[in-house]
């Protein structure tokens, strides 16, 4: 399934849902969506993954490209796949990562 992807930035909260398959024919898009996000220097990074199907290693490089470029940034995964938390359990950067149920965010992060 070919990737979508819909982004926006409120105050210092941006937003990226991902729908489809991120892998590496679709990750070059992600990543330069996610430059133009970090260019805003925001301080939380939501990404709405609750129909992302598939993430291969192109889409943790994304990630991790993201907290280089932004060391302070809290990257958020609302209702990632078992497959994707599995993927991020294995490389070790589930704890680079917030994974939460809600895009509420604040009431997330309370609970």
């Amino acid at each position: 399934m070919p990737l979508a992807m819909n982004s926006s930035l409120e105050g210092k909260t941006a937003r990226l849902e991902l729908s489809g398959e991120l892998d590496g024919n679709s990750a070059p898009s992600v990543r330069q969506e996610v430059e133009k996000i970090l260019g805003a220097s925001p301080d939380r990074l939501v990404m709405v993954v609750d129909r992302l199907t598939f993430m291969a290693s192109a889409g943790l490089r994304i990630l991790i490209f993201a907290k280089q470029r932004q060391p302070g940034l809290k990257i958020y995964m609302v209702q990632p796949q078992p497959t994707i938390v599995d993927t991020l359990k294995k490389t070790g950067f589930y704890d680079g990562v917030y994974v939460v149920d809600s895009e509420d965010i604040d009431k997330a992060a309370a609970g």
